[in-house]
């Protein structure tokens, strides 16, 4: 046998996700309310009120998205259902965006860090190449270390804001005295909170299933939309009153010198100022570099999101047959080459080529508001959602306003454009030139003929397990369990599932569509196990079951198959990492055994 159907393990809860999301989606109260000051200063608050309305706005199209997209609502999959070629524009915009998003949020991190401004650039793409060299082991599950990090920066957001109540004041606040035109465009120009509500639409194939629903009828509408309401309410209000005191600090010529100069770190601005003007000069002082240290921690984990997020969409478009295939070639631990040589360089060369963080704010949105506008007109064209008139009209009017932001966007920022089109012009080519590789030659047919000429879905094939005993061993090579378990199997009469999980160290966004069963006959280290132990079942009249998968998570798989197969005995060779690979990756072994069913016996050979 080639290989089983599997699912992606389900084990990110609501508060996993939300975490996940508050890191990138949170991240943006960092730089919004200083990037409003330096627009519109002390007129500032209704730019930011409009910024935040248009976030909720957003946030709640996705709940919708997700509802309707349990495997994956991205905009590569959303789009994928209308026209690959749409699909594959939404993805180059999304390159763009994890690209910029890596490359600002190292560079406000090392702003709250305190590094001498002629040092940031050099240790921002420092902190991108470590970031690349810890990705060469592949991504870590960070659900809970996302929550560890998040609830220092909500403490610190909540305390600013209560020293700051008192002191809260309309009376800086100045009229604009410049047209609609100035506004809207400050308005364009400030909007750098949009691009989490992608990576949760993401993440919903791994979402864990609501109440009531199965693994082949999935719902995650609850578990979606618990997550991205706590995490919107969060950054709507926290950032209008962020914004609001920002506004209500002393209007003096000092104040207003130090929040023009200070504008890219603010909030630890605030933390300073407040903290001053509640417990003195001392606590103001250390308040300050407290909130600078747990901001930009949290920004660097961005960074580190944003490139594995580059590194599965670059490994997910070779995979669907829109990128080379060289794209899928991985390392010994699972991870594709030249994705994350590609997640590294990119926002590497971004910052190389941005004299300062205003260039880089300017790079920012085209890339994510293009993205999400893909995303929200491929869902309205989609009659298969049957969304609700309400769910159709709000989407709408979402859609039209991203759709004039972008505009505005590649009129007034030509910077941003060039750095899209560069993007696009890039990545379609690779797209044209993979596909005439393989063979493929777009034509067009009529809806009759194409739905004569598709293929038909295959039956699923459903294994007949035998009456008796099982036994499931998993190894990476030739080693001594193998012949363990053929000894047990042919004492016990029973049959041998022989597993080699080949593990690809890559957070796919979504499901791959255009990908070859994968054989244990094409991989050399699998088929040399499978061969040998087909002879020695046949010799030993045991029979012997290959199982071939290819899996981010192999612990999960094993678990996930035991399961569904129902063996009554798992064995597993002892663990042969170094411990560089043991502390970064983890114990396969360790994590089994944590949840293996009770009526599963595990033996593990040393």
């Amino acid at each position: 046998m080639d290989g089983v159907g599997m699912h992606r393990p389900r084990n990110v809860d609501w508060k996993r996700a939300a975490a996940l999301l508050y890191g990138d989606w949170g991240t943006s109260k960092a730089y919004v309310i200083g990037a409003a000051f330096l627009a519109a200063s002390y007129s500032a608050l209704p730019i930011i009120i409009a910024v935040c309305a248009l976030t909720a706005v957003v946030g709640y199209n996705y709940t919708v998205i997700c509802k309707h997209f349990p495997d994956g609502g991205g905009v590569y999959s959303a789009a994928r259902s209308q026209s690959r070629l749409v699909a594959a524009i939404g993805a180059f915009m999304l390159v763009a965006n994890f690209c910029v998003t890596a490359a600002l949020s190292g560079w406000v991190a090392m702003v709250y860090f305190r590094v001498p401004e002629h040092w940031v650039p050099l240790a921002t793409m420092a902190l991108i190449l470590v970031v690349g060299v810890l990705n060469y082991f592949g991504p870590k599950h960070t659900g809970s270390f996302a929550i560890s990090l998040a609830a220092p920066m909500v403490a610190v957001v909540v305390l600013i804001i209560l020293m700051s109540l008192p002191h809260l004041t309309l009376a800086n606040i100045e009229p604009s005295t410049q047209g609609f035109g100035f506004q809207w465009t400050a308005f364009v120009g400030t909007i750098l909170a949009l691009s989490g509500v992608e990576a949760i639409a993401n993440m919903t194939g791994v979402m864990k299933l609501d109440p009531g629903s199965t693994m082949d009828a999935p719902r995650v509408e609850k578990t979606a939309r618990k997550s991205i309401l706590l995490v919107a309410v969060e950054v709507v209000g926290g950032t209008v009153l962020l914004g609001w005191a920002m506004l209500s600090l002393p209007k003096t010529p000092e104040m207003r010198e130090v929040l023009h100069h200070r504008w890219e770190d603010m909030i630890s601005v605030l933390a300073e100022q407040y903290g001053i003007l509640t417990l003195g000069p001392s606590f103001g002082h250390y308040f300050g570099l407290i909130t600078g240290l747990i901001v930009g921690v949290l920004l660097v984990s961005a960074v580190n999101t944003a490139v594995g997020a580059l590194i599965g969409l670059t490994y997910l478009l070779g995979r669907d047959g829109e990128m080379p295939r060289s794209f899928i070639k991985l390392n010994r631990l699972g991870v594709p080459w030249l994705p994350l040589m590609i997640a590294t360089a990119l926002p590497f060369v971004v910052v190389a080529f941005s004299p300062d963080q205003k260039s880089l704010m300017e790079l920012y949105a085209i890339g994510v508001v293009g993205a999400i506008a893909v995303n929200l007109g491929s869902c309205l064209m989609n009659r298969k959602l049957k969304l609700r008139w309400y769910e159709w009209a709000t989407m709408a009017v979402t859609f039209l306003v991203l759709v004039a932001v972008e505009i505005t966007l590649a009129k007034t920022k030509q910077n941003a454009l060039f750095f899209i089109v560069c993007i696009l012009i890039v990545g379609l080519a690779l797209r044209a030139w993979a596909q005439r590789r393989a063979g493929f030659r777009t034509i067009t047919v009529s809806e009759e003929v194409a739905a004569v000429v598709a293929p038909a879905e295959g039956q699923e094939f459903q294994l007949r397990i035998n009456p008796g005993q099982a036994i499931l061993v998993a190894a990476r090579g030739i080693t001594p369990v193998l012949r363990f378990a053929l000894e047990e199997a042919r004492l016990r009469s029973a049959t041998l599932y022989v597993l080699y999980v080949k593990e690809l160290a890559v957070n796919l966004p979504a499901p791959v569509e255009r990908a070859e069963t994968p054989r244990w006959q094409d991989d050399k280290m699998a088929a040399t196990i499978m061969y040998r132990m087909l002879e020695e079942g046949k010799r030993n009249e045991v029979s012997v079951i290959p199982l071939y998968l290819v899996s981010e998570n192999p612990a999960a798989t094993i678990l996930d198959l035991s399961a569904t197969l129902g063996v009554d005995f798992l064995f597993l060779g002892s663990s042969h990492r170094k411990g560089l690979e043991k502390l970064l990756k983890g114990s396969v072994i360790t994590q089994v055994a944590k949840e293996l069913p009770e009526n599963i016996e595990l033996v593990i050979h040393g």
